[in-house]
């Protein structure tokens, strides 16, 4: 019996097949795969699966609990419908770089380790960038890494930190050990650091405006959904009850959406938005309570849905008709019906009207903070609730949909996107009038009753009277051809300062010790070699040569010597005594008066020769 499939696992199968399959049966693996996951997400019971030893230490890639569960039943909900909208693209590398994406998001969430949760997180950054790249602006999918990776050393360092200080890899809170430089509060500082680039908290949130409008038309609805809503999910599991992040993410839902009105770029606007609603999770991460934290969850979950609606809408816009600014936007109403319905109900859902899902989940938020008596908290976040109505319901659809026509040729989009918006729109709604749907989800219990009189009757006054501000001051929102100058200003100028400074002194330095080494180094020392091979060649290799020259003469001298000399007399020896030999065997007979008569005749030569010798002398 199998134990337990990881979600990602099906991603990473649809990723591998998609190259080698039929147009015809793709539609079948995008969204077979994608359901599928979600099924083993129901199938399977809370526990801890793929559990491994490595190096003295226990990793963990499923820790399935309440928390872990509801972000993969919404990310895998959202990659279908998702994929529903894209099923008319026909870049296969589009494809493979959102089923990766939405993969590696889902390994982050059922992450039990650091380490674990490393490796998914960075996936994440590295799939994910290709959606901006595919969008044709390269400049700003570099930048776009480029902060992601600095965030992920961030979260590398402390994890190393904190790994290096006898800690369990097991990812739990860091809430109690403190923040700061400490010795043991650097690691989770450095981890909080990495979690907060993720979730575009500012001034670590300018990436997001950045990159994400620039993403491809289908590309946006995935960005929008995974990256900054799992850094929700590890901020509520490493640093629920933080205090500070109540603060900053109150800040953060009232600095997206001031940004939001003063954009004029429709898809820009909506990532700003994007900032504003999570700082209303990051509030509830650092509010703590049991009701905050279901909040957050809870938000986060819808979020995923009526921003990705909203999303797929301003690209339909954008898709049909190739602008992007609201001041060249108008009339499209008649046009582009349905995408305009559609585009509404994320519209009201993300402004909290009864009846649709920001309704049920941001009022746990704000409620939470009334309960915890943080006013302040509370007051921010209801006047970034105005915020968002009137920058995203009001502003937006008058500019785009409903302001001056402009007479532009532009249609509803191809039945895929009409489908993917229909079925985001429908959950929107059903979560909105059935919220036990989801809050039987959450992490804690929940005991909380959104339609209330008084919930209801607060959220339509906050409506009713942002409405008529909006209509006293139509004009000053009319769409203008502004550009909005954020964080990244700083390290846009500090890039441009820096090619500057390499481009000039950092140039100049670079050649004055390019032309030093090539005159002062490099070509004395090829004189030196050149010398010494033209010394080694005329001086050692001529004595070398002399030297050999002479030992092969004196060989050949002494070879002649031996020849003609000592093998001669060697020869001649050996001739003569061959002729001596000659002789006395023919002076051997065997008869013994013959040799008698012999050594008489030797004797007296012998005799003779010694008295002429003596009459000589």
């Amino acid at each position: 019996m199998i134990e337990w499939i990881h979600p990602t696992c099906f991603f990473l199968v649809a990723a591998l097949l998609l190259p080698f399959i039929t147009e015809k049966a793709k539609p079948v693996l995008l969204l077979g795969m994608p359901l599928l996951a979600f099924l083993s997400l129901v199938y399977f019971p809370e526990d801890r699966y793929g559990e491994i030893s490595m190096m003295s230490m226990s990793l963990t890639f499923g820790r399935v609990d309440r928390l872990s569960l509801v972000f993969g039943y919404i990310f895998t909900l959202i990659t279908v419908i998702g994929m529903v909208y894209s099923l008319h693209v026909k870049k296969t590398g589009e494809h493979i770089a959102a089923l990766l994406y939405a993969g590696s998001a889902l390994g982050a969430v059922f992450a039990g380790d650091l380490l674990t949760l490393f490796l998914f997180w960075e996936a994440m950054a590295f799939s994910s960038v290709f959606l901006i790249f595919f969008g044709g602006n390269f400049a700003a999918g570099y930048r776009y890494i480029l902060v992601h990776i600095a965030g992920g050393v961030s979260l590398l360092a402390g994890i190393v930190i904190y790994l290096a200080q006898g800690n369990d890899p097991t990812f739990t809170s860091f809430t109690q050990m403190g923040f700061g430089v400490g010795e043991m509060a650097l690691a989770p500082t450095l981890i909080l650091v990495g979690f907060l680039v993720n979730a575009a908290v500012p001034p670590l949130h300018a990436w997001l405006a950045d990159a994400y409008p620039e993403a491809t038309t289908t590309g946006i609805v995935f960005l929008s959904a995974f990256t900054t809503k799992t850094a929700v999910y590890v901020l509520i599991r490493g640093f629920a009850g933080f205090t500070p992040l109540a603060l900053l993410g109150a800040a953060m839902a009232l600095y997206g959406v001031l940004y939001a009105m003063l954009e004029n770029d429709i898809r820009r606007l909506l990532a700003y938005h994007i900032v504003s609603q999570v700082g209303f999770m990051v509030a509830g991460v650092g509010i703590g309570t049991e009701m905050a934290i279901n909040g957050a969850t809870a938000h986060a979950f819808a979020h995923i849905l009526y921003k990705a609606l909203l999303m797929m809408g301003m690209s339909s816009v954008f898709f049909m008709t190739r602008q992007r600014k609201a001041h060249l936007l108008g009339g499209l109403y008649k046009t582009m019906p349905l995408t305009f319905f559609f585009f509404m109900i994320g519209g009201v859902s993300i402004s909290g009207l009864p009846l649709f899902s920001g309704f049920i989940s941001k009022s746990m938020t704000i409620s939470a903070a009334a309960e915890a008596h943080m006013i302040l908290i509370y007051l921010l976040l209801m006047l970034a609730s105005c915020g968002t109505f009137l920058s995203t319901t009001l502003k937006l659809p008058y500019a785009v949909f409903l302001g001056e026509d402009k007479n532009l040729t532009a249609t509803d989009p191809p039945k895929n996107m009409i489908i993917g918006m229909s079925m985001a729109a429908l959950l929107c709604f059903v979560i909105g009038i059935w919220p036990s749907l989801l809050y039987r989800l959450l992490p804690f219990p929940v005991d909380y009753h959104p339609y209330s009189a008084q919930h209801i009757v607060g959220a339509l006054q906050l409506l009713l009277m942002t409405g008529i501000v909006f209509l006293f001051l139509v004009k000053i929102f009319h769409p203008h051809p502004t550009i909005s100058l954020d964080t990244d200003w700083l390290y846009r100028k500090g890039g441009a300062l820096f090619q500057r400074l390499a481009a000039g002194p950092v140039a100049a330095y670079e050649a004055f010790v390019t032309e030093f080494y090539q005159n002062g180094v490099v070509r004395p020392m090829k004189h030196f070699m050149a010398f010494c091979r033209g010394f080694d060649i005329q001086v050692i290799d001529g004595i070398v040569n002399g030297v050999g020259d002479g030992t092969f003469g004196g060989s050949r001298i002494s070879n002649l010597f031996e020849k003609y000399v000592v093998y001669g007399f060697i020869n001649m020896t050996g001739f003569a005594n061959h002729i001596g030999a000659g002789i006395l065997r023919r002076l051997q007979t065997g008869s013994v008066h013959n040799y008698a008569i012999t050594i008489i005749i030797g004797i007296f030569l012998l005799v003779h020769i010694y008295f002429i010798f003596r009459n000589g002398a």
